[in-house]
């Protein structure tokens, strides 16, 4: 299965490089790395989304549901939200098809993440902001993921209405997580109940 639109490629401009235009270049990648979910749900590639397609979403998605939130750090969640799949530039979008272990999938995802953060002046705040997304200890890691499972699901509800997919069972267990993520249980009445037959 074709999982990149291009191979990862890291022009130099007027034959120069630095540590930002490297790393912009490597985070650029993620605009060729499809969202493998979908391809294994048969949606055709010219209509996947990509790595960077989700990202946005979800940074939007934060930034538009972070306003009623007033105890989260709004900047926090914008970072989290724009670099939590940020990995996938060397490590590509990994499913449970896969079967690739939790642990050894973190650890070949936070070698990507340091690939590409390293000499950065911010590189470490990143790095510390990813880490926590990772760990889902804090208010605002925890938001970021209930936000990225219901981007997920309204993408999945759009490839459905469009006719592309069959999303039903989707729907269904994100409704049902959505459910008990008290910022965004109002979303859960959109998508159907795992109790329909």
């Amino acid at each position: 299965m074709q999982t990149e639109k291009a191979p990862l490629t890291l022009p130099a401009i007027n034959g120069q490089t630095s540590a930002s235009a490297t790393a912009w270049f490597e985070i650029l990648h993620l605009k060729q790395v499809f969202r493998k979910g979908w391809l294994e749900r048969g949606l055709p590639p010219a209509r996947c989304e990509s790595v960077a397609e989700h990202s946005y979403g979800n940074a939007m998605l934060c930034l538009l549901l972070a306003q009623q939130q007033p105890d989260l750090n709004v900047e926090k969640i914008l970072r989290m939200a724009l670099i939590h799949d940020l990995g996938e530039v060397y490590v590509g979008d990994l499913t449970p098809t896969d079967a690739v272990d939790p642990k050894k999938k973190y650890a070949m995802e936070k070698q990507a993440v340091l690939k590409i953060l390293s000499g950065l002046p911010a590189g470490d705040t990143l790095l510390e902001n990813w880490e926590e997304y990772e760990a889902q200890v804090t208010p605002e890691a925890q938001f970021v993921k209930q936000v990225d499972r219901l981007e997920f699901a309204l993408q999945a509800a759009q490839y459905e209405q469009a006719g592309l997919i069959t999303a039903t069972d989707l729907l269904q267990k994100v409704g049902s997580q959505l459910a008990d993520a008290p910022a965004l249980a109002p979303f859960a009445d959109l998508f159907p109940s795992e109790d329909l037959p």
